[in-house]
């Protein structure tokens, strides 16, 4: 299946999902305001955060794998709210220092990026996140980070045979995703800190 082919069905899943995990969440509100005695039960807090959970994944799967031509922008708002969102309850938080809009196609390496980061951190930890002139710089902190070199290595080259899981599915798209946009992979680690650049 082609990279664009595989683009296309993740924007189609995302766009059909995001709409009914929405009025899930609408529905929430609505019973948080008319069950008062009900609303601060632990078991409508389990379902209110799973649906916010829910919902912020779709929108970060939407950005990571979903179709990003050249032309298209995202704004810096947005990629704020989706990250902030998915670092609710998350063993990572992330700071975007990127003030302006930004190319989609930019944004979506990045979103492909900072999920080969969560593997690469099982413990958790900080990722600070810059535009600097042209190029993006990506800086992950934490107590432990656990290289796969096998993964890791294949960025670098696209033609690789490395068999990915479906959990690793972020690292078989990565490297296409820089090629087409004309960035290679920059990384350096230590025992607690990853620096990647393109």
């Amino acid at each position: 299946m082609s990279n664009d082919l595989a683009a296309l069905i993740g924007s189609r899943i995302c766009h059909d999902l995001i709409s009914p995990i929405g009025a899930i969440g609408n529905g929430v509100e609505l019973l948080s305001l008319t069950a008062q005695e009900t609303a601060g039960s632990p078991e409508f807090a389990l379902i209110n955060e799973s649906v916010e959970n829910a919902n912020a994944r779709i929108r970060f799967f939407r950005i990571a794998f979903g179709a990003a031509s050249a032309n298209h922008t995202i704004g810096s708002a947005e990629v704020r709210s989706v990250l902030t969102a998915m670092q609710q309850g998350g063993r990572l938080t992330y700071d975007w220092q990127a003030s302006t809009d930004q190319s989609r196609a930019d944004v979506r390496i990045v979103f492909l990026l900072l999920q080969c980061i969560e593997t690469a951190l099982p413990l958790g930890g900080d990722v600070a996140i810059q535009m600097v002139d042209t190029s993006w710089h990506i800086t992950a902190t934490g107590r432990r980070i656990d290289i796969d070199e096998d993964l890791w290595n294949g960025l670098a080259a696209p033609d690789a045979t490395v068999s990915h899981t479906a959990a690793q599915v972020q690292f078989a798209l990565l490297p296409h995703a820089l090629r087409a946009a004309g960035k290679p992979l920059d990384m350096q680690h230590t025992d607690d800190s990853l620096s990647l650049r393109f």
